[in-house]
């Protein structure tokens, strides 16, 4: 067998995946082991070889789920305090800080195992303790224990969080008491790397002083820091497919090799001693830059290549990618289900099982043609194929010396050099294509987006961000302003070229695929190999057709949205501190109502991170198979209902935006900038339009026609709708308060609704008790974050919906909440019961 690790590989895998989804106990995990390898050695003493092997595979299936049991985390630790109660927190600083605009973050190490990600604020002029790793510190904070968003398919974010053992997030305020203690902690070893590692980010604040972009951008390039990465800046690289050669991974390690390696041989350093230094440079670079797992792997792999050469061993990519992942398999079986892992080793899988195979088919062989174009004693022991094409050269060769006059050998490496870069431009094209198909499951699955432009947005892109990692690190180790320069104006390049493809980019978004073509697209794949490497003709095209069908399929996504026709369906999806309402009318007509977003304040606020539309709303979206919407609307423009709705407009494409009284803030202003864009029409609507849609009946209820709009937006804007469905009705109040409350009653709008959606996030400033006895709503839906620092929903809000006889749902409790009715009957169904039925909530 050529490469005969992969199937231990794959054995070891099924184990593992087979424990976690499964779970039994670990004695029979032991028990099955053990029974399987006396089967295993029975049969190869019997000379049975076929039966000991298929034994010895299935004893690897057992040992990897042993594993993957022996691995399982215990109990998360608990901190005896609740979110708004301040703390004192003492532990050992186990990261380098890292410096915002207004705030410090760190990583503290209360005990072993047991973390907590620090932001300590800070106002302008403000002096801080400057600290560093293996400090002791004491600190007052609000302490929050890490959560996942409530939706199906939500990322699975505590369990992230939580194999960097950190379980809690603190806040310090700005004026916050920081105090250090006597004595050190932490190893001597992570001083000293960290130590490099934060001498490494000083000398490029220095290098790149007043320049906040390619600080960021270096920093997270070279050293894999993203802490002042921001998320605008590599959107155009996320788009265009070409992300992975802008963070930190294996092509890193694989390009500084390559640079020191022919620095080495440069100074006639031998072969051995210079690939020893390369290989400690790598695991140095592996630590400096945080033990990020690509890096780690990549290293590895390096390790394995260098072995593989000083005992004079050939080295094949499918057995060394194996031999990796069985030993980090083994050694972190968790791995196995992080996006990072999958996509490092599927796309290491797909060139080495589908680009090399066909390499080899088409142009490598021409490729080792063009070496000694002029050596014709070669050509005897070549291909016949590559024998005449070495020959078509040379003829060319003496033809262009004729009409030119300029000498032959002269010609011949002009002729090599150019079909070389053909070549080259040939090879990372296919390459591309070829990991475009093969990560095509795991890029529609975690990031709902599959490139068309990288195809030749990677022939450029790679080449300039690769040669911007040994340039900057030359700026680094060196101090040398012109070569930061240098490196500065290929990272402009590589954008450049970055947001020209995104004008050709289409904007498709892929839904989750279901898992018929999942598992119908990834047996096509296998076939594909499987013929490539029988060199059968027929089953190749047949398997190739079938891969190009099938991502065809998955890019297209023909499939109706998962919903019930005939129904009306009312769902507030967990947004944490703000709203969003999905609504799918009895047609089928889909509509969403705010969007969500993170509010935040003072001078120096910072774009944040997470973009609630583009990573919590439209995942669930997507994961119930929806494409495209009808309507998007807007309550009103607070930061916590506006901040996601750019990104839906851009994901889904809707044809209407409903507004109601829109103040010209720069929020609002970049909305409709943003809608015009994508030509989607405004529909300003007001108290009195009554009107049907989608099988339904809906009535605005604010703001009045006369409602006067300010310079900023305020809760009383607020775009509050009845929607009615056969003796069923839903109200949804945005974030209306008492005096629009007041009005709607003066004016006989109000009237018995089923379920409520309550006003500001159950704030005492609305739902009053003269608006819930015109209502009496049977459901009261409330979409709050959790342990928010607005202490909501407040306790006499609470009180008045209990008194009424109203159950209320909280999105804070049990996550997305969603009311369905036909018409007569109301069903009610919530993120958390569905996960403790094992149903819809399973965070991947």
């Amino acid at each position: 067998m050529a490469d005969p690790l992969l199937a231990p590989l794959a054995a070891l895998a099924a184990g593992i995946a087979a424990a976690r989804f499964a779970g039994p106990g670990e004695l029979d995990f032991a028990a099955a082991l053990a029974a399987l390898i006396a089967l295993a050695l029975f049969g190869y003493r019997r000379k049975a070889k076929r039966a000991a092997l298929a034994s010895l595979l299935a004893g690897l299936v057992f040992a990897g789920a042993l594993i993957q049991a022996a691995h399982r985390p215990g109990p998360a630790p608990e901190l005896d305090a609740t979110a708004r109660e301040v703390v004192i927190l003492s532990g050992c600083v186990v990261e380098p800080p890292a410096w915002l605009e207004d705030r410090e973050q760190f990583v503290l190490e209360l005990e072993p195992g047991a973390r907590a990600r620090v932001s300590l604020f800070f106002r302008e002029g403000e002096r801080l303790p400057k600290l560093h790793y293996g400090m002791k510190v004491e600190l007052d904070a609000r302490v929050r224990a890490t959560r996942n968003f409530g939706n199906p398919g939500s990322f699975d974010y505590v369990g992230y969080m939580a194999r960097q053992d950190i379980y809690w997030t603190a806040s310090v305020p700005s004026g916050g008491q920081v105090r250090v203690l006597p004595g050190e902690c932490g190893s001597a070893f992570r001083r000293a790397i960290f130590g490099l590692r934060v001498a490494a980010l000083d000398r490029l604040e220095q290098l790149y002083r007043g320049d906040s972009y390619n600080t960021g951008m270096m920093e997270a390039i070279l050293i894999g820091d993203s802490s002042k990465l921001q998320k605008v800046w590599t959107e155009d690289f996320r788009r265009t497919g070409t992300y992975h050669a802008l963070v930190i991974s294996g092509l890193h390690v694989s390009v500084l090799a390559a640079f020191l390696l022919f620095l080495l041989r440069l100074c006639f350093v031998p072969q051995g001693p210079a690939f020893a230094a390369t290989m400690a440079a790598a695991w140095l670079y592996a630590l400096v830059s945080g033990w990020q797992a690509p890096v780690v792997r990549s290293a590895a792999g390096f390790a394995l290549f260098v072995a593989a050469k000083f005992f004079f061993r050939r080295t094949r990519l499918l057995n060394l990618i194996a031999a990796v992942g069985i030993g980090f398999l083994v050694f972190d079986p968790e791995q196995m289900f992080e996006a990072s892992f999958q996509l490092s080793f599927l796309s290491v899988l797909a060139i080495g099982a589908l680009a090399a195979p066909l390499l080899e088919r088409t142009s490598a062989p021409l490729a080792r043609g063009l070496r000694d174009l002029s050596d014709k004693g070669r050509d005897p022991r070549l291909e016949p194929r590559v024998s005449s094409f070495r020959v078509e050269l040379r003829l060319m060769a003496e033809t262009l010396a004729l009409w030119t006059r300029v000498p032959e050998r002269v010609w011949l490496p002009v002729e090599a050099a150019a079909l070389r870069a053909v070549f080259y431009c040939y090879e990372i094209v296919l390459i591309s294509l070829v990991v475009q198909v093969g990560l095509a499951l795991p890029m529609a699955l975690y990031f709902h987006r599959i490139s068309i432009t990288g195809l030749t947005a990677n022939v450029l892109i790679v080449p300039l961000l690769s040669a911007v990692v040994p340039v900057g690190f030359v700026a680094v180790f060196t101090g040398w302003g012109f070569a930061a320069t240098v490196a500065g104006w290929l990272l402009a390049a590589s954008q450049r070229v970055a947001s020209l493809h995104v004008k050709w980019e289409p904007n498709w978004r892929v839904p989750d695929p279901p898992l018929w073509l999942a598992a119908a697209f990834t047996a096509a794949l296998i076939g594909f190999a499987l013929a490539l490497a029988a060199r059968r003709r027929i089953p190749r095209m047949a398997a190739g057709a079938a891969c190009a069908v099938l991502f065809v399929v998955i890019l297209r996504h023909p499939f109706a949205p998962r919903v019930t026709r005939g129904t009306l369906e009312l769902t507030a999806i967990d947004v944490g501190q703000g709203d969003s309402m999905f609504l799918a009318f009895p047609d089928g007509k889909l509509m969403v109502l705010d969007a969500g977003g993170i509010a935040s304040f003072g001078p120096r606020k910072r774009p944040p991170q997470l973009d609630i539309g583009e990573d919590v709303v439209s995942p669930y979206l997507w994961r119930r198979s929806i494409r495209r919407l009808d309507v998007v609307a807007l309550s009103h423009a607070h930061e916590d209902h506006i901040g996601g709705m750019a990104a839906l407009i851009a994901n889904f494409h809707p044809r209407e935006l409903w507004a109601g009284a829109m103040p010209e803030s720069p929020e609002w202003i970049a909305l409709r900038e943003t809608a015009v864009r994508n030509g989607v029409r405004i529909v300003p609507l007001k108290a009195g339009a009554d009107f049907a849609y989608g099988g339904a009946r809906l009535r605005a209820l604010a703001p009045a026609p006369g409602y006067r709009v300010l310079d900023q937006p305020r809760n009383n804007d607020s775009l509050v709708l009845r929607v009615c469905y056969g003796e069923r009705s839903f109200l949804l109040a945005g974030d209306a308060e008492r005096q629009v409350e007041w009005e709607m009653l003066d004016s006989g709008a109000l009237s018995r609704s089923d379920v409520l959606k309550v006003a500001h996030h159950g704030s005492n400033t609305s739902t009053q008790q003269a608006m819930l006895d015109a209502v009496r709503p049977l459901f009261a839906l409330i979409s709050v974050g959790f342990e928010n620092s607005f202490r909501l929903p407040s306790r006499e809000v609470l009180k008045r919906l209990s008194d009424e006889g109203a159950r209320v749902f909280r999105t804070d409790e049990v996550g997305l909440i969603s009311i369905r009715t036909d018409g007569r009957r109301l069903e009610v169904d919530t993120g958390r019961w569905s996960a403790a039925r094992g149903g819809l909530y399973s965070p991947f």
